[in-house]
């Protein structure tokens, strides 16, 4: 059974336990021992409800309209945030947010992709998915941030990079690129959060990072498991199998040492208690930022360049 049908089962178990609630009411009937009954039913099936879970129910929880966004996970964290808008060449992508916060006093820079909490919303946010002006906007926001040394906080969250041909047309791979080229080099630490799709360059333009997280229930791939299925098996259908096999949860990262740890969530994602999820966000930033900050620029730069350097060894 996969998370959602065990949620669906959930949902009419509740919906019986008021119907039966209002007929006690309305009809003055006994129904407490089976409304007791549902409801042990319930528990159960909360408290298990991550039991067997698979890629793909990972990559649906990644999904989930409810997820937080990077917005409501700044405004948790950090004691004040000052956004900041426009790369100074084109316009304000509003699929990536950033500017200025404080975390416990201290000054950094945050950054992240944003997608919307409603159908409107997710258009005005186009998803999610950043255009060259939204990743431009990134670095500008960085470049700053070196200048002034404050660290630098990430949060990904993106089916990709935006890749209509408006996108292209304003240099969308050459952003990218530029990003990636950039942030090897500033010197200061940089922290990156997965918090629930971390597709492709998209995710990774803004995650060239000293520290990288995930979320339990995030992923981060190369593209994503309909697009893998599509040019392996010319069958996008086939995404549930393929997410199977591309080693796209934080569990699978974290075991081939591409990121440095995984934060918990609530059973059943991190919309269950977003609070909970900003608290463990919040101790490992922290914990990080006091450890980075205690570094030389250079053995800063030696590190993350090592860090990224050793990918390129790896060896099944």
């Amino acid at each position: 059974m996969t998370i959602k049908e065990k949620e669906s089962q959930i949902e009419s178990l509740k919906l019986k336990v008021q119907e039966l609630e209002l007929m006690e009411v309305n009809e003055a009937v006994d129904f407490s021992t089976e409304i007791d009954e549902m409801r042990k039913k319930i528990t159960v099936l909360e408290e298990n409800i991550m039991e067997g879970v698979t890629p793909w129910d990972r990559v649906t929880i990644a999904r989930e309209q409810k997820r937080p966004t990077s917005l409501e996970y700044i405004d948790k964290i950090f004691d004040t945030f000052i956004e900041f808008h426009g790369d100074r060449l084109f316009a304000d992508d509003k699929a990536i947010v950033g500017g200025i916060a404080s975390l416990d006093g201290l000054p950094v820079t945050v950054i992240g992709e944003q997608k919307g909490l409603n159908t409107k919303d997710n258009i005005h946010r186009n998803f999610g998915m950043p255009s060259p002006e939204g990743y431009r906007k990134a670095l500008r926001l960085m470049k700053q941030s070196e200048k002034f040394n404050r660290p630098i906080i990430t949060f990904v969250d993106t089916p990709g990079a935006f890749c209509g041909i408006s996108a292209e047309e304003r240099g969308q791979g050459e952003a990218i690129a530029r990003n990636l080229y950039e942030m090897s080099a500033l010197k200061v630490p940089i922290i990156t959060i997965f918090t629930g799709e971390g597709g492709s360059g998209g995710a990774l333009a803004i995650a060239v990072s000293d520290k990288i997280y995930m979320l339990e229930n995030s992923i981060y791939s190369i593209l994503s498991p309909e697009g893998f299925a599509s040019i392996l098996w010319k069958d996008s259908t086939r995404a549930e199998e393929a997410a199977g096999v591309m080693k796209i949860t934080a569990a699978d990262l974290k075991e081939l040492d591409i990121i440095e740890g995984v934060i918990a969530e609530p059973s059943g994602g991190a919309h269950k208690n977003m609070e909970v999820v900003a608290i463990g966000i919040k101790n490992v930033l922290k914990k990080e930022l006091l450890s980075l900050q205690k570094l030389s620029k250079d053995a800063l730069l030696d590190n993350r360049y090592k860090r990224f350097r050793k990918f390129g060894d790896y060896k099944e």
